[in-house]
Order: structure tokens, then C-alpha cells, then sequence
């Protein structure tokens, strides 16, 4: 039963890689694809491979998988842009949900943002808890967005230069011995009971590493845990680990190693390396049926499954040989067809060419028309507007004029000014004047109450302070000139008497000192404390005390304390309504005022004049508009007409473009018709390799396995179905509705390692 049990876990293996090899193909004609649009100069390799990722991976592989037999399905691919270094840069995520039923509304849930349709145009409304509903009108649904999350498997790979570490961009241009690892660090996990205890159990995640290397470059390549083939000119790398599968089946990695990295060595010269892909998938785990595990006659029925589907696998081989011949012996007539093709698409591009360039002047004149109208339109909206801030400035200035004729009215507008200058006339009275520009005058005054108080404030404050600061200045004069005097003091003293000032003072109190002595040395020190040099030195350090932190905070105490005394808030209230009194005053004895209050009799008549004035510029503002409504109709029908000039010329363009693309398409295959002898020798060559691959597979693999187990088969069965149970569990990386079936794949894209031109 031992080595049944390990036939059904090396099947997992084997599915593994035969999908790894069509993965690996895809990835490797992606790749030539590349190479060749970098060299036609029409995209950047990531710029291919991003199209690629994102493009062909939903409009075709999706399109093209096996319905999973669920009335809806999501099928979920993980592209990861990432560092040289497997750093993660960007994460894009590609979703097909598969509408068996043709329903015309789908429950999904996801955690992407920035969602969009990749195929089609149906749209979706968002609930809570990131469900969400599309409107499926019964098609099926594709769309990508952009996540933040930890990835199940993280990816990192590491350099070596003659055995010491290096990173990827001293690597670049290099020559040495080098080697290239990947370590896979599986996250993924659900725990689960084995043998009365909760453990770890990971998602089986099967990582398939593939890179291209260049003969030019890389010789004597190695891979562990993988397959290389070489053409001449291009060594193909393949790698295969299972993070996690080791400790999910317990086994001992000193009688059998499941791989979780893949390391490449080899001898380079001028090192670069071109982009690498991993897939990543737990699919081939979860189609593992472990229901029927239970019985050795089960686990012979298993691995019979497998016998013959390797049968019918090598048949397969066969017949594709048969075909390759019958196709080598028909290439003459394939050639011929094909040298015709090119002619004919040669001729048509050259017609379409010159259909397309007709298209583009047409096009070029409805644009120049267009644009010179929507010149025009685009100059509407700040004429008409203009045109209204003049009329509301005109209406303004009116206002003013009559608040300062003391007139209050409603504020003018163009709709009411007519209504409210009329009642003005009508009610204009030459004793109203007064009393409403005193009115004004004051108001306008009182406004500014706070700015006075705030200036009043500020004088009386600098008088306080000059103050204050004059008074203590005096102070710490006084105390700096006293302890200056004891120092020129004990100067004196010890020049003339040859004593310091204590003991002169001694021998004065015991009467040895007679007071000739002392005159002289009282009139010395009042001397020296006169001198420049003294009474420089008093005022440096009297200065100095002033700016000191101490005496600051003693002057803005003694200012503050001051300035909340009442007799200085009277002095202040009072200079405060002095000053608005002045104010009161000296407006209404303004001339503007003077000559307000004079011309009231000749109110009605300027009033009158105002009014005339705005009615002549209303007139122009209503042509305004109408010429502007005009101008917008004619750029609207010129818009019309250059967007039908953009659809032909994106229909020739395209068109154009198809007909160069077929030109391209038939010569390249002109020229690639004379190798086809050469690909179909490599191919039969291939499948052998296959064929010797898979049958020592079987020999040397599945027996070190079966005898790393040592018989425990009941605690295998265990884990391989608690293994199957959490690769079946996990569903999808972005979301999944419960009613949903679901399957996830990852796809990471290390970037190239570019060497500098010489």
C-alpha cells in the first residue's frame, strides 16, 4: 500500500509538470514576441508583456479553458509585476465569471479597486461587505482591477557572483560564476486536526519557475529541481518546488526533500538576464481525488488511471509525428501559397495606404474647422461673462453712489435695477439726505471701533513701556555703576595702598589710614569712574542686564501689570471715543459729504442720468448673448462633422494597420517557411526526451518517495486528504461569492537584469 500511496501523491507531480510545460512554452513564445516588437521599436518588453498579461490572458486563454460545470464560475488570474529581487511593485488581478444559466443579473464580491471591464460593457452596483451585483444581460463577465494584499507565496530570489552575494544591479555586465535562486515562502495555511491535534496544513501550491538564458552569455547552465533544454542559440531553464508540501505530509527531508526553490548556476560573461515568469497554482491539488484512498484495491485503480493516461499520452506523440511528416512532405505547396499571400498583401497595403492618407487630410480639415469654432465657443463663456461682471461692477458702483448719497436702497441687479431706480426718483427728498449720510458716516465709523481700540491700545502700551523700561533701566544703571565702583574701587585701593579692599577698609576703621591718604583715594576712583573706558564698560553691561531674560520679563510684568490699572482703561476708553468722534467730524466735513449734502436738489437728476447709462449698456449685453448662442450652435454641427471624419479615419486606420499587420504576418512567414524542417525535428526530438523524462520519473522518483514514508500510510492518507481539503477551499485571492465556484492561479514577472552598452 506504501508505494500505491505514493504513486497517487507523484500523479499530483506529474500533472504539475506537463502543465508547467505548456506554461513555460507560452511564456517562452511571449518572450520571442517581445524581442522582436523591442527590435520594430513599436513597445518595450514591459510594455509587451504587460499587454500581454492583461490582454491576450482574458480575451483568449480564458475564452479558451474547459467550463467547470458549475452554473457560475470564477476564473481568477494573479498577475504580480515584480523586482529583479522579487519584490512586489504591482499586483493585477484578471477575473472571468462564467454565466452558464445566461442569467441576466450575477452575485460576485471582490476586494479590487479601480474595476474595469476588459470585454464587454456591462456595469455593476456595490453593496456592502464588497459584494457586488452586475448586470450580466446573460453574457459572461471579465474584468481586472488592482489590489493590495499579501500574496499567498512570496517569491525571492538571490544572486551570487563567485560565491559572494550580489545584488541585481552590480550582477548587470558581470563575468563569473553565478547563481540564481528562487526560494518560495508558502503563507497560505488552514489548521487542521491530524492525529488529535490542530496543525498547519498549506495551500499545495505548485511553483514553476522558467526562464530563457542566451548562449552568448550563459555556458555550463545547471538547474536543481528542473529541465534544460538548449536549440543553439537559447538555453530554456524549467524549475519546479512545492512550498509547504513537505510539512503538510510530515515526511523527513534526510530521506526525502520536497523542493521550496529552484537554484540555476552557470558561467557568465557581460551577465544580463531577460524577464522571468513563475506560475503559480494549487489546481492540479485540488482536481486530486482522496475519496476513494482508503483501500490498496483503490489507490491500484488510481495509479491504473495514470498508466493509462501516460499511454494514451505517448499515443498522442506518435500521431503528432505522423502529422509532422505528412506536413513536411506538403511545405513545398504551403510555400508556394504562402510567397503568394505576401504579393497579395503587399499590393493591399499599398492601396490601403494611400485610402488611409486620404482619410487623414479629410480629417485634418474637419479638425482645423472644429477647432477654430470651439476657439470661438471656447471664448463664449468668458465673453458672456465679462460682459456680466461689467454689468454687475456698473450696478455695484451705482450702489455706492447712492449709499453715499445717503440713500438706502435694495442692492441692484440686472433683472431689478429699472424698479428700484424709479422708486428712488419717485422718493428722492433733499431733507432725507442728511440725516442718512450721518447715519452712513457713523456706522462706517463704529465699524472700525475695534481697529481704533486696538491702534489706542497699542500707543498707550508703548507709552507704558518706554516708561517702565526708562525707569528700570535707571535701576539696573545704578546697580551696575555700584558693583563697576567696587571694582575700580579695589583697583585704586591696591595701587595706592597696596592692599585689597578689605583690609584698607581694616586699617581706616582702626585709624591707620590718615585722610589725606583717603581723599586721594576717594578722588582717584571718582576719577577712573569718569573715564570713557569706565563709563563705556557701565553702559555695555547695563545694556547686557536690559537684554536679559530676567529684566525682559521684569519690564513685560511691570507693563502688563500697568496696562490693566483702571486709570489706564479710562485713558484708553476715552482717547478711543475721542477718536471716533474725530472721525464722525472730519467725514461729514469731507467734501465728498459737503458736496452730497449740496447737491441733494440735483439727486433726482443724477439718478435719472444713472439710469439711462445702464439701460444703454443692458441693450449690449442682450446682443452679447445672442451672438454667442449662435456661435455655440455652429461649433456644436462642426463637432459633429469632425467626429464623423474620426470614425473613417480610425476605420481606415485600423484597416491600415490590419493590412500592414497581414503584410508583416505573410513575410514573416515567408521567411520562417524554410525552418519548419528544422522545428519539426525538434519536436519529435522533444517528445522522446518526454517520454525517457516521464519513465525515469517513474523509476526513481515515486520509489525514493515510497520509501521516505516507512509504512505510515494511515497518517499519508490523513494529511494528502487534509492537503486536498484546503487546496479545494482556496478559492480565489480577490474575492469570491459563497455560491460561486472558483479557481486562482498567479502568475509573477521578475524584471529583467539589464548590462549597460559599451
Amino acid at each position: 500500500m506504501k508505494k500505491k500511496i505514493m504513486k497517487i501523491t507523484a500523479l499530483c507531480v506529474c500533472a504539475v509538470l506537463a502543465v508547467g510545460g505548456i506554461a513555460f512554452t507560452a511564456y517562452g513564445l511571449n518572450t520571442d514576441s517581445g524581442k522582436q516588437e523591442k527590435k520594430s521599436g513599436e513597445q518595450t518588453t514591459a510594455e509587451s508583456t504587460e499587454s500581454t498579461v492583461l490582454g491576450d490572458s482574458v480575451s483568449k486563454s480564458d475564452e479558451n479553458a474547459s467550463d467547470s460545470g458549475e452554473n457560475v464560475a470564477k476564473d481568477e488570474t494573479v498577475y504580480v509585476l515584480a523586482g529583479a529581487d522579487g519584490s512586489v511593485q504591482k499586483i493585477i488581478v484578471s477575473d472571468w465569471i462564467k454565466n452558464a444559466l445566461r442569467s441576466q443579473t450575477l452575485q460576485d464580491k471582490t476586494d479590487l479597486t479601480d474595476v474595469e471591464t476588459v470585454k464587454g460593457d456591462e456595469k455593476y452596483t456595490l453593496g456592502s461587505g464588497h459584494s457586488c451585483v452586475w448586470d450580466a444581460q446573460g453574457h459572461d463577465i471579465y474584468y481586472q482591477g488592482n489590489i493590495e494584499k499579501e500574496l499567498p507565496v512570496e517569491i525571492a530570489v538571490s544572486y551570487k557572483l563567485d560565491g559572494k552575494t550580489i545584488s541585481p544591479s552590480e550582477l548587470a555586465g558581470k563575468s563569473g560564476k553565478v547563481t540564481i535562486r528562487f526560494d518560495y515562502t508558502n503563507k497560505q495555511y488552514e489548521e487542521k486536526e491530524i492525529d488529535g491535534k490542530k496543525e498547519k496544513i498549506y495551500v499545495p501550491f505548485a511553483m514553476l519557475t522558467g526562464v530563457l538564458l542566451d548562449d552568448d552569455v550563459f555556458t555550463n547552465v545547471e538547474v536543481s529541481n528542473g529541465k534544460i533544454i538548449n536549440d543553439g542559440s537559447r538555453t530554456a531553464v524549467v524549475g519546479i518546488a512545492f512550498p509547504g508540501l513537505q510539512e503538510n505530509l510530515a515526511i523527513s527531508e534526510e530521506k526525502f526533500q520536497i523542493p521550496d526553490y529552484v537554484e540555476i548556476t552557470g558561467d557568465a560573461k557581460d551577465f544580463s538576464l531577460g524577464m522571468t515568469v513563475t506560475l503559480a497554482t494549487n489546481e492540479l491539488f485540488s482536481e486530486v481525488d482522496t475519496e476513494n484512498i482508503d483501500s490498496v484495491d483503490d489507490l491500484k485503480a488510481s495509479m491504473k488511471t495514470m498508466t493509462d493516461a501516460m499511454g494514451q499520452l505517448m499515443g498522442g506523440s506518435s500521431q503528432l509525428y505522423d502529422g509532422i511528416s505528412t506536413l513536411l512532405k506538403k511545405s513545398g505547396e504551403l510555400t508556394e501559397g504562402i510567397g503568394q499571400l505576401a504579393a497579395g498583401a503587399g499590393t493591399l497595403k499599398n492601396g490601403v495606404g494611400e485610402l488611409d492618407a486620404g482619410a487623414a487630410q479629410l480629417q485634418s480639415g474637419a479638425a482645423q474647422l472644429c477647432e477654430g469654432l470651439n476657439t470661438l465657443t471656447a471664448s463664449n463663456e468668458e465673453l458672456n461673462g465679462g460682459a456680466g461682471q461689467i454689468f454687475e461692477t456698473l450696478l455695484a458702483t451705482a450702489n455706492t453712489q447712492l449709499q453715499a448719497a445717503g440713500l438706502e436702497v435694495s442692492k441692484l441687479t440686472i433683472g431689478n435695477y429699472k424698479d428700484v431706480l424709479n422708486g428712488v426718483i419717485a422718493s428722492l427728498d433733499e431733507n432725507a439726505v442728511y440725516e442718512k449720510a450721518l447715519s452712513t458716516v457713523t456706522n462706517a465709523v463704529e465699524e472700525k471701533r475695534p481697529y481704533i481700540e486696538e491702534q489706542v491700545t497699542a500707543a498707550v502700551q508703548k507709552e507704558v513701556l518706554a516708561q517702565v523700561t526708562a525707569t528700570v533701566k535707571e535701576q539696573v544703571t545704578a546697580k551696575v555703576t555700584g558693583a563697576v565702583r567696587e571694582t575700580v574701587a579695589g583697583q585704586v585701593i591696591q595701587t595706592a595702598a597696596k592692599m585689597d579692599q578689605a583690609a584698607y577698609e581694616a586699617a581706616v576703621k582702626a585709624g591707620m589710614i590718615d585722610e589725606k591718604t583717603q581723599a586721594a583715594i576717594e578722588a582717584a576712583i571718582e576719577q577712573q569712574m569718569k573715564s570713557e573706558q569706565v563709563l563705556k564698560t557701565v553702559a555695555e553691561k547695563t545694556e547686557e542686564q536690559m537684554q536679559s531674560a530676567e529684566v525682559q520679563a521684569t519690564v513685560d510684568g511691570a507693563v502688563s501689570q500697568q496696562m490693566q490699572t483702571g486709570k489706564i482703561k479710562e485713558t484708553i476708553a476715552a482717547n478711543v471715543e475721542a477718536q471716533i468722534q474725530k472721525a464722525i467730524t472730519e467725514n461729514m466735513a469731507s467734501e465728498e459729504v459737503q458736496a452730497q449734502l449740496a447737491a441733494a436738489s440735483e439727486g433726482a437728476k443724477s439718478v435719472i442720468a444713472l439710469k439711462t447709462s445702464l439701460d444703454s449698456y443692458n441693450t449690449f449685453y442682450l446682443g452679447l448673448q445672442t451672438y454667442t448662442n449662435g456661435v455655440a450652435q455652429a461649433a456644436s454641427g462642426a463637432a459633429e462633422l469632425k467626429a464623423g471624419t474620426e470614425e473613417l479615419k480610425t476605420g481606415t486606420g485600423k484597416l491600415n494597420t490590419g493590412a500592414a499587420d497581414l503584410y508583416s504576418g505573410a513575410a514573416a512567414l515567408k521567411n520562417g517557411a524554410p525552418a519548419l524542417v528544422d522545428g519539426i525535428t525538434q519536436l519529435r526530438d522533444g517528445s522522446m526526451e518526454l517520454s525517457d523524462g516521464l519513465k525515469a520519473f517513474n523509476e526513481e522518483g515515486i520509489q525514493k518517495l515510497a520509501d521516505a514514508v516507512d509504512g505510515d500510510l494511515d497518517d499519508l492518507v490523513v494529511r494528502l486528504k487534509a492537503t486536498q481539503e484546503v487546496s479545494k477551499n482556496y478559492r480565489s485571492f480577490a474575492g469570491v461569492s459563497e455560491d460561486m465556484s472558483g479557481q486562482v492561479k498567479f502568475i509573477y514577472r521578475m524584471d529583467a537584469i539589464e548590462a549597460e552598452e559599451k
